[in-house]
């Protein structure tokens, strides 16, 4: 372990002014209290595999156009990569040399120079039901209101019950369960992983499976993002990186990548990796709910991105040229 840490420090040694400083590598990351303790999960494994003081990998919180956002749905205001914009920027400049996201939140493609690098083990990427009012989104009384911001969630919710009001919900998890206490909504939708991170697992009323309530491509994977020059950095990861997660991710994003899915697109996908395969299912559905596509692929795993992609492209000329037009 000594030998490697040596090995470590002197590759980023090469690298100039971030060797002069106690840190030895800097992080970024949003300020919420999620991608925050996202954040702390990266740093400690980065540790652990590398025998590295965590104090020396320091944490940088960027704050976001997304977070500024609070008063309109990210979808009039350019889409979920509002959420990675500034992050993306301070890594493209060099201002840090890796960046930490909820891969659900990260933009159908990258800027020019960054990638994708590495994903830890995947949490329970299932949705869960939120209310002080209902046992199940089934029991919600008729004319009820859901509040939430993602219109894959909004879609799915007008699919299973159009009898229901779906309002905007905005801000982090806290937030969010705070404006369900004073009665903004009867109850939201948010991701599992999300709370068992956060330690709120208890706020889930039920837990939506994943066979009637998909999940957005890339739920519950946490991905970090690098300059695609960046060797020392990419090679610093290695050891942390989930070859599971990140071949599942391979044939989610390849099938969001077709359908140019964006924050205002219905569009749920997910991939599971098991014995050498990988099995995906993808739905893409209209945004009022009244109608859906889905299908679902199997092959080897280093297929992935091109079975998700290929199931794209069946989604895609099966649906007509509106399916995704604001109702």
């Amino acid at each position: 372990m000594r030998k490697l840490k040596e090995q470590v420090e002197q590759r980023l040694a090469s690298r100039g002014p971030v060797a002069q400083s106690s840190e030895i590598v800097r992080l970024g990351t949003r300020g919420s209290p999620l991608a925050l303790a996202q954040a702390r999960m990266v740093r400690d494994r980065l540790a652990a595999a590398h025998g590295i003081d965590p104090a020396r990998i320091e944490t940088v919180v960027i704050q976001t156009t997304g977070d500024r956002i609070q008063d309109r749905p990210l979808a009039d205001a350019g889409g979920k990569g509002l959420f990675a914009k500034e992050i993306e920027e301070a890594l493209v400049q060099g201002r840090i040399d890796l960046a930490v996201h909820s891969s659900k939140d990260m933009p159908t493609f990258l800027p020019a120079g960054l990638v994708l690098t590495a994903f830890l083990p995947r949490e329970d990427a299932r949705d869960v039901f939120v209310s002080r009012k209902a046992r199940t989104l089934a029991e919600l009384p008729h004319g009820a209101t859901v509040g939430t911001s993602s219109p894959r969630r909004r879609a799915f919710v007008r699919r299973m019950r159009p009898d229901l009001r779906v309002v905007d919900l905005r801000g982090n998890v806290e937030t969010r369960l705070r404006k369900l206490d004073e009665g903004v909504a009867d109850a939201t939708l948010l991701a599992l992983a999300g709370l068992n991170r956060l330690g709120l697992t208890d706020a889930a009323t039920a837990v939506l499976e994943l066979e009637e309530f998909l999940p957005a491509v890339g739920q519950g994977a946490i991905g970090i993002e690098t300059r695609d020059d960046d060797a020392a950095i990419r090679a610093l990861l290695a050891p942390i990186n989930d070859p599971d997660t990140a071949t599942a991710l391979a044939a989610e994003r390849a099938f969001l990548a077709v359908l140019d899915g964006s924050c205002r697109t219905p569009i749920a996908g997910h991939a599971t990796v098991e014995t050498g395969r990988v099995r995906f299912r993808g739905m893409i559905v209209r945004p009022d709910g009244t109608e859906a596509f889905e299908t679902t692929r199997t092959g080897v795993v280093t297929d992935a991105s091109e079975l998700g992609a290929d199931a794209g492209r069946e989604l895609k000329g099966r649906a007509s040229p509106d399916f995704f037009a604001n109702s």
